[in-house]
């Protein structure tokens, strides 16, 4: 039987709730994956131009919001903002079964909730990450990270086979039910857990002050600059492929909800297997260098895929690109968000998080829209094809930057000005 380490982080039982909510939520969020794609693509035979819409309005939010949302966020209390945050997404994807009983179901339906989701992200999901700072000593930020990227990775195992069965058997708007169910619990395991924080947000210095603070402490930082423009680089790669996946597999690859369930849990495999070696990679090339092995992972993915025939040579590497997609993903983003918090002094966590996330993802909505475009008047290869080069090309030109090359230790936090 495995035995926790005497110092091993879920051995803090702050900590360990916090995983468990991290665990709960991504199973549920692994039926979202599957299932909102899905009634677009096979209940409401949704075009690809309409599927990238569909991703760039869950997106715009950040756009539109992120930057204010760190201002508040650096003068409240951030678990309550990440409890009021799961329930409300439990609501969201919960009223698309309801509508679609009533006959209410249509792509301005799911608009609609891909908007209030991304609503809900903007703030809770930046409070969440904020809120494990508040658990977990700094010096093991990635280690957290690492755990709740294995949280994540168990349920990308499970989830997906679930989601394809549930689909199957109750079709997919109906299995969005379970996710409201998941996400109502893992507010529950938050609600009570105890955490100190500390906050530096005053009214009395204005509102714009508070938000430029944080736009001038990100631009002051060379390596959060570099972070921004590579993350925000490859966001749009993957926005670009995200939004063609689903119809790749079920138009071109011809697979039915249950089969693409089954290749999904190629993705958990991927994510488990860098959840557990993530850690030990970045101790031994660094957290910057690591960015990079994340970006090239993941472009060997949706080149396969791009290349690859149809029939069973197709299947594997569709497969192929959810596990290299995985990994990469997990390698990228617990160094990314590690470094950036590593370097940030508490008080201007929030207004750095969300200017961080802001920055990444204003390229996303318009990679959505350029990959379902590709797809639509090119042809859905080209919009895997074009993330595949874009991804290749970015881990080239991150190698360059002295700032991720360099950072081979987390660094200690940067004095705000």
């Amino acid at each position: 039987m495995y035995r926790l380490r005497p110092d091993d982080l879920l051995r803090d039982p702050a900590y360990r709730r916090l995983w468990v909510s991290v665990l709960c939520g991504s199973l549920g969020g692994q039926i979202t994956l599957l299932a909102l794609p899905l009634s677009a693509a096979v209940l409401l035979h949704a075009s690809p131009t309409q599927m990238g819409w569909l991703t760039a309005l869950e997106l715009l939010p950040f756009v539109l919001f992120s930057l204010p949302s760190g201002v508040w966020l650096d003068r409240v209390r951030k678990l309550p903002v990440y409890v009021a945050g799961e329930l409300s997404l439990a609501l969201a994807v919960g009223s698309v079964p309801l509508a679609w009983a009533m006959g209410w179901l249509s792509m301005n339906w799911l608009y609609g909730v891909a908007f209030v989701v991304g609503m809900v992200n903007v703030s809770a999901g930046t409070a969440a990450q904020i809120v494990l700072t508040q658990v977990v000593p700094r010096q093991r930020l990635v280690e957290a990270h690492a755990k709740n990227a294995l949280a994540s990775s168990g349920a990308e195992v499970v989830g997906p086979g679930l989601a394809g069965l549930l689909i199957r058997a109750v079709g997919a708007p109906l299995a969005l039910l379970a996710d409201a169910v998941l996400l109502t619990f893992s507010a529950g395991v938050l609600k009570g857990l105890r955490v100190t924080e500390h906050r530096d947000g005053d009214a009395r210095r204005g509102f714009l002050h508070e938000l430029l603070e944080g736009l001038r402490f990100v631009r002051s930082q060379a390596l959060l600059v570099s972070l921004a423009a590579c993350v925000a680089t490859w966001q749009m790669c993957y926005h670009s492929a995200l939004v063609v996946q689903i119809l790749h597999a079920t138009r071109t690859l011809g697979l039915d909800e249950r089969q693409v369930g089954l290749c999904y849990i190629a993705l958990g495999v991927g994510t488990v297997t860098a959840s557990l070696r993530g850690d030990r990679l970045s101790r031994r090339i660094g957290p910057g260098p690591s960015l990079v092995v994340g970006f090239a992972i993941t472009s060997m993915g949706w080149g396969a895929v791009a290349l690859a025939p149809t029939g069973a040579w197709g299947v594997a590497a569709f497969a192929w690109m959810l596990m290299c997609f995985g990994a990469g993903a997990v390698i990228l983003f617990i160094n990314f968000i590690s470094l950036r918090q590593a370097a940030t002094p508490e008080p201007l966590l929030g207004r750095m998080t969300s200017t961080m996330r802001w920055l990444i993802l204003l390229p996303a909505g318009p990679g959505a829209l350029w990959g379902g475009w590709l797809g639509e008047h090119v042809g859905l290869r080209a919009s895997l094809a074009s993330a595949a080069i874009g991804s290749a090309l970015l881990a080239l030109l991150a190698w360059r930057l002295p700032a991720i090359r360099g950072a081979r230790q987390l660094p200690t936090p940067a004095q705000a000005t």
